[in-house]
């Protein structure tokens, strides 16, 4: 699913990850491991697509395709899900107009068809009671005024919305109270066609979540896997 080889990242010429080899088998539950510093988030970023990190050298390939060489915007229509630790406010942007277009543009990539708004209404009203989110939630703008469980939450619905290939998941469990925690184990253990990579430093989430394979980062380095 996702294979990283010999990937050196810096900013600002200041070098972040050295010599960084990945992967993560189709199916997994990979934990990125590390102290604060050791170079994760800037390894999800990375992958992401982030602009703001240069990467030196190396090759990130996903499916087979190497995307280096695409923008943010692609990777993610490519089926790459983000989660971030620290998503910002967005006034203005409601939750349903921000899902609304996110899936039109999944859709439309994935099948080359547009999603109708009955569709698109089906699907969203079975992942929030799935998920027991309020109606008047979607009227909000993002994260706006959401407690970090409730921002938590909001990742979820999206994450079932789209139903990504590989998604990658910077500390879910942080801001979390314990119901929302399983809510998220329950939510990768049940999404069987999605990949994931997770960061945590938790030990209570991470047996919740029971990780199929493990990888370890210092200084920007990998010292296990």
């Amino acid at each position: 699913m996702l294979e990283i080889k010999n990937l050196c990242v810096s900013m600002d010429g200041r070098e972040l990850l050295h010599d960084i080899s990945l992967r993560v088998p189709r199916g997994a539950r990979h934990l990125l491991l590390g102290p604060n510093g050791s170079g994760k988030s800037t390894l999800v970023q990375t992958i992401a697509g982030n602009p703001e990190f240069t990467v030196d050298s190396g090759k990130i390939t996903f499916n087979r395709q190497n995307i280096l060489d695409k923008n943010t915007t692609t990777r993610a229509l490519l089926g790459i899900f983000v989660g971030s630790q620290n998503v910002p406010e967005i006034p203005g942007l409601t939750v349903l107009s921000f899902l609304k277009h996110s899936c039109i543009a999944h859709h439309h990539f994935d099948t080359g068809r547009d999603l109708s708004m009955a569709e698109f209404l089906t699907k969203l009203e079975s992942a929030r009671e799935k998920l027991n989110i309020p109606k008047d939630w979607l009227n909000r703008g993002i994260n706006v005024g959401f407690s970090g469980g409730e921002r938590k939450r909001l990742m979820l619905l999206q994450l079932i919305m789209t139903k990504p290939k590989l998604a990658i998941l910077d500390e879910p469990d942080s801001g979390a109270d314990v119901d929302t925690q399983k809510q998220i184990a329950n939510t990768i253990a049940e999404m069987k066609n999605t990949t994931f990579l997770f960061i945590s430093h938790q030990p209570q989430f991470t047996k919740m979540v029971k990780p199929t394979h493990e990888t370890k980062l210092k200084n920007g380095k990998v010292i296990g896997g």
